[in-house]
């Protein structure tokens, strides 16, 4: 069976509610993209591609170590877009298609590197409980073929399942508060 070693760190939104990029917020001393990046790295992840909009790439580029950044033309078209984008980075390096990658939206951050390696038992598409994210995904194709701004969870079923780890959604200002509890 090969081994899941990819991940998609999606954060390409506008962030308009929260009032500053979601991927550069600090938390604990390090942002949480840099965070995210970790905590993959920690769980054994090797391939790590981040989807930004045109005007965070260079922001992310000393945060990313030598991850790729890849470039998410038409943001406003939402997360199953971005998702795609960063699923056909993976692709166009890989000589074959993975059996499953990690869906990991930076403003959903609550997850730890135990989360992950929870998820890499499953083997179906799966989400941990309580944190929601990050999401492994092996419907690779579905969602390749879906509309961009179709919701990820109108594309395929997701199971849950118990994982370390709790629910943070950074969208507003208030939810900072979140991050100092």
């Amino acid at each position: 069976m090969k081994k899941i070693s990819s991940a998609v760190i999606l954060a390409a939104g506008y962030s308009s509610r929260l009032g500053q990029p979601k991927a550069l917020v600090k938390w604990n001393e390090e942002t949480l993209i840099e965070r995210s990046i970790r905590l993959l790295e920690e769980a054994g992840i090797k391939k790590i591609v981040v989807v930004a909009n045109k005007e965070l790439i260079t922001d992310f580029m000393p945060l990313v170590g030598n991850h790729s950044i890849i470039v998410n033309p038409s943001p406003e078209n939402g997360r199953t877009g971005s998702l795609q984008v960063g699923i056909k980075s993976i692709l166009s390096n890989l000589p074959s298609t993975p059996r499953a990658i990690l869906v990991v939206p930076v403003d959903r951050c609550g997850w730890e590197s135990s989360t992950i390696r929870v998820l890499l038992s499953q083997k179906t598409n799966s989400k941990p409980i309580p944190s929601g994210h990050p999401l492994l995904l092996f419907d690779i194709a579905k969602v390749m073929m879906a509309p961009q701004d179709m919701p990820l969870r109108e594309i395929v079923e997701i199971t849950e399942v118990s994982a370390p780890g709790r629910y943070l959604n950074i969208d507003t200002p208030e939810d900072l508060e979140g991050l100092n509890d």
